[in-house]
């Protein structure tokens, strides 16, 4: 013959269901914050990385500039070298 079902032994097993449930939904809503840091720390990485590029940006744009007030700019020498070479009737130099 089976034994009546224990009413204490049923609310205890009731309670370690609703315990784990519980711990579940802790589990994935640390998981969650876990990911929301996540996400915070990479905007902030790339914040701190635009800032660099365009500091970076500025600093070639400043040294252009006062390429450009010495009255040549780098990217001509190569082309204006030529012409003198030209004019001067001199031997072409030899690219390395």
């Amino acid at each position: 013959m089976s034994e009546p079902e224990n009413l204490v032994l049923t609310l205890l097993r009731e309670v370690r269901s609703d315990v784990k449930h519980m711990r579940d939904a802790q589990e994935h809503m640390a998981t969650n914050l876990d990911v929301a840091g996540v996400r915070l720390e990479v905007g902030a990485s790339e914040k701190r990385l635009s800032e660099r590029i365009n500091h970076l940006n500025r600093a070639v744009i400043e040294y252009h500039s006062s390429t450009i007030g010495h009255g040549v700019l780098y990217s001509e020498i190569d082309e204006r070298l030529r012409r003198v070479e030209q004019h001067l009737k001199l031997p072409p130099t030899e690219s390395h």
